[in-house]
């Protein structure tokens, strides 16, 4: 089986498990996208920041000629995840990237190799020994936009802002999808936007570790509108209300949550 033909049946698989057959088709039903989050691992800073330049002046634009766009990058500092512990700005490199559809998501690196502009500005990166590679590697996992939030968004654009990047860890399926119900049909995401909680995307993860969960992105302009927010949400009446729902006493409490505070790597365009 050809590379291509493996990931199209993987790929089509994994969102049938949850839409069913129409997901085979070449676009996700009522216009929901495919969510792509890469996090490359570097081996030093050095390492980091050269791979940075070239994304920022090369990497982005060649993502935006295969209509994958905007395009995502953010790294972790140490002095905004006090909770991690960290000795030092962590080394990796968060990617966001947007697919209309499966296809898009299958032959995007297949689309960058043609992209000669792209591969002549990756030279010394894109081409580098096996002994001394541009980064060590990279995990990637694909989600399925929210049916209540079916397409990416760039709520602001502050030179200041603060992402969070957060996941819902569940124990089986059936947790997960009701923790999917009470964000939408119960109305979190409401409430989320109420409470200057701006969302960039929310997802379902169809491929990826630590199956099943829910990934979400908030947009802050600034580390006081971050705290604003989650002060306004956690003494929201509707939340105190859903919160407290027989519905969902089992869910407003996920077993394992990754919370991750972010700031736009250069050239990032959310």
């Amino acid at each position: 089986m050809q590379r291509r033909d493996f990931l199209a049946a993987s790929v089509s698989a994994a969102v049938g498990l949850t839409l069913g057959r129409s997901a085979l088709a070449a676009e996700a039903p009522q216009g929901r996208q495919l969510i792509e989050i890469r996090t490359y691992n570097f081996a030093s800073p050095q390492k980091q920041a050269a791979y940075e330049k070239f994304f920022a002046e090369a990497g982005i634009a060649a993502l935006n000629r295969a209509a994958v766009e905007p395009v995502g990058a953010f790294k972790l500092l140490a002095k905004d995840n006090p909770a991690l512990k960290l000795a030092a700005d962590s080394t990796d490199l968060y990617v966001i990237l947007p697919h209309k559809s499966a296809e898009s998501f299958i032959t995007l690196e297949d689309r960058l190799v043609a992209d000669e502009a792209y591969q002549k500005a990756g030279t010394g990166i894109l081409d580098t020994a096996q002994s001394d590679p541009a980064f060590v590697r990279y995990e990637s996992s694909l989600l399925l936009a929210f049916e209540m939030f079916p397409q990416l968004q760039v709520p602001n654009q502050s030179p200041n802002r603060l992402i969070q990047l957060r996941t819902y860890e569940s124990h089986n399926r059936e947790r997960a999808q009701k923790k999917l119900e009470m964000m939408q049909k119960g109305g979190e995401l409401t409430i989320f936007k109420r409470c200057g909680m701006p969302g960039v995307f929310f997802g379902e993860a169809l491929i990826g570790s630590k199956l099943p969960n829910l990934t979400y992105m908030l947009s802050f302009e600034d580390d006081a509108a971050q705290k604003q927010g989650w002060a306004n949400f956690r003494t929201d009446p509707d939340w105190k209300k859903l919160s407290k729902a027989e519905e969902y006493k089992e869910t407003v409490i996920v077993p394992n949550i990754m919370n991750l505070l972010l700031r736009p790597a250069a050239g990032s365009q959310i």
